[in-house]
């Protein structure tokens, strides 16, 4: 039995170094640094990259912050200017008159801001119960106004969601009380966040400490409260979980979810967003902490802004090689550089020339050659992760020389094989001749006179006739 728990104690170890060892691994921040979540990610709003990640694709329950969902359908719907369910055109304030199914799949204990049937209130003001105190009944009245029905603007958030590239998420109501078949990740939710911050009215909303619901026909006027104890601490009194950059984003716990915050932060003309689900209360020195999930959310984002920096990968006027060139009298070679520089967010400690670089060039080229044509490629990595592939361009034009075409031209024509096979004829032709002529001589023309064709010798002197 001892032999087993050695092997298992073995096998474990090398899994745990393996893991270390992993391009994942080492690739996302300060290896020093952790989240006490069950599952967190940080990304760089601004690039869409990822800085930090901890069990960032692990199935988890989104509680409350699936209300980003409809918060974000909610907008987009505005912004294009869709037709309600009743056939008038959305806006931020056109009237709602909430339905029946307004507390559909709202379970005992759900938050809410005690909204009744036939009430009415504009869409922004649900949007404000929505994404501000997390009124569960609110999002289900939004759902009813664009849809129809709730299940019909349910299937529109999973398509949603598979646009943005959640792949990992599944929605069966519009507001996160907990079913076993609503889920998500920690990746998911911060796509789903990228997009919901690149909306003005979205931003407003969720930055807010308060908002005022006025009396409508059924209630008097409603005060409102963020739930997020960065942005507010109405609910918390406590202003040691207030964070100055924060801006946003939504709130989430349920006894399956555990204590759940997507959050926002500009500093510095920078932002970051965080995730962090399954976070749990914990104790410090034997005493009792409340309210973790901010407090790590909080060190999360100050972990990117102090930590992380933009940095250039790949300058835009660096030779990276040069290419053979035939055909121009210039020079035999032509100089290939980027056609565009190439950034990331990296970690301050991480030096960019332990990058690694895959080059793709043709081993020749043919003058004319333009300068900024494009003659080949550069990826950039590093341990496993692409950081870009960026085109390489000539840096210099070269000229076709006259000259050197015309004999390459001729060159080509005698190399092809019928006008070798033509050449080899006329050689053996005058081979043949030459050897015809060395054999017999040369050819000689014959004189024929009278019959028997003899030539005829006169000698001594001449007699004429005498007269």
């Amino acid at each position: 039995m001892k032999k087993y728990h050695s092997l298992s104690a073995f096998f474990l170890l090398i899994t745990l170094v393996a893991r270390l060892m992993s391009p994942a691994a080492l690739a996302v921040g300060d290896q020093g640094f952790d989240v006490n979540a069950t599952s967190a990610i940080l990304v760089d709003a601004d690039y869409d990259q990822v800085l930090y990640e901890k069990a960032a694709d692990e199935l988890r329950y989104p509680a409350s912050i699936t209300k980003v969902m409809t918060g974000l359908l909610t907008i987009e719907a505005v912004e294009r200017g869709d037709l309600t369910a009743w056939g008038e055109p959305l806006t931020m304030d056109t009237v709602v008159t909430l339905q029946s199914d307004l507390y559909t799949d709202v379970g005992p204990g759900s938050s809410s801001q005690g909204l009744k049937e036939g009430e009415c209130l504009t869409v922004r003001d649900l949007l404000n119960c929505v994404l501000l105190p997390s009124a569960n009944e609110a999002c289900n009245a939004l759902a009813s106004a664009l849809c129809g029905t709730v299940p019909a603007f349910v299937e529109r958030m999973n398509q949603r969601a598979q646009e943005l590239g959640m792949s990992s998420t599944h929605f069966v109501n519009t507001h996160g009380y907990h079913n076993e078949s609503h889920y998500t990740t920690a990746r998911d939710i911060s796509r789903m966040c990228l997009e919901a911050m690149r909306h003005a009215d979205f931003r407003q909303i969720v930055s807010s400490t308060s908002y005022t619901v006025p009396a409508t026909n059924l209630s008097p006027a409603r005060e409102l409260h963020d739930t997020n104890a960065l942005v507010s601490n109405f609910r918390t009194g406590e202003n040691r979980l207030l964070y100055q950059y924060a801006v946003g984003i939504k709130t989430g716990s349920t006894p399956e979810a555990g204590y759940c915050l997507a959050s926002a932060a500009e500093k510095n003309g920078r932002t970051m967003i965080a995730v962090v689900l399954g976070g749990v209360n914990w104790r410090a020195n034997g005493e009792y902490v409340d309210h973790n999930y901010f407090i790590e959310s909080k060190a999360l984002l100050e972990h990117g802004f102090n930590n992380f920096s933009r940095k250039d990968v790949l300058s835009p006027i660096e030779p990276i090689g040069t290419i053979p060139v035939t055909l121009c009298a210039q020079q035999d070679y032509v100089t290939v550089q980027p056609a565009q520089g190439l950034e990331a967010t990296l970690s301050n400690d991480l030096d960019p020339a332990l990058f690694d670089r895959e080059v793709l060039l043709p081993e020749t080229l043919e003058a004319p050659i333009e300068k900024g044509q494009i003659l080949g490629t550069i990826s950039i990595s590093y341990q496993g992760k692409d950081y870009g592939t960026v085109n390489l361009v000539a840096s210099t034009s070269l000229e076709r020389s006259q000259w050197l075409s015309f004999l390459d031209r001729l060159h080509r024509l005698f190399g092809q094989l019928w006008v070798k096979l033509l050449l080899l004829a006329v050689v053996l032709i005058v081979l043949i001749f030459s050897l015809r002529r060395a054999i017999f001589g040369p050819s000689r023309r014959r004189n024929r006179r009278g019959g028997g064709g003899r030539n005829r010798t006169y000698s001594g002197s001449y007699r004429g006739r005498r007269r």
